[in-house]
């Protein structure tokens, strides 16, 4: 509001409370709205369709998320790794959970392999996982409602 004093130059206060407070309610609302699950998803993989398919329970335990390529590499924190290098990757996520005080068994692998991958490139995967000491597998689909 304008306030003009003794005829000299008008002063301009602007109340910054509704400011402060639309900020806050809008940084509350994205914190409520994100959606955490979808951070591990990629784009590049196209799940198969199965009626068998259902959600998860409840958030696995230690969550690995790797998913298979169409070309048989495997997407690893963001960035596709070869099939074949996959057990150094896995070796220093061994190595994580040891400091942390937890067996490599407690923590759930998280494959995602696109519905046009290979099945073996699949299988070599969970070989190199369990060969690290990795023994909770979770394959992801989606559903197919169509049948």
């Amino acid at each position: 509001m304008a306030r003009r004093t003794n005829g000299g130059p008008s002063q301009t206060e602007i109340d910054m409370t509704p400011m402060i407070d639309v900020t806050f309610q809008l940084i509350t609302f994205f914190v409520f709205t994100l959606n955490f699950s979808e951070a591990v998803t990629d784009d590049r993989i196209q799940l198969p369709m199965s009626q068998l398919a259902k959600p998860a329970d409840g958030p696995p335990a230690d969550p690995i998320t790797l998913q298979v390529m169409t070309d048989g590499r495997v997407i690893y924190a963001g960035e596709p790794v070869a099939l074949a290098e996959i057990g150094g990757y896995l070796e220093n996520e061994k190595r994580v959970m040891v400091a942390a005080g937890k067996e490599p068994n407690a923590a759930t692998m998280i494959i995602r392999a696109d519905g046009r991958s290979r099945t073996g490139d699949v299988q070599e995967l969970i070989k190199a996982c369990q060969e690290k000491g990795f023994e909770k597998f979770v394959l992801r689909a989606q559903y197919d409602e169509s049948k």
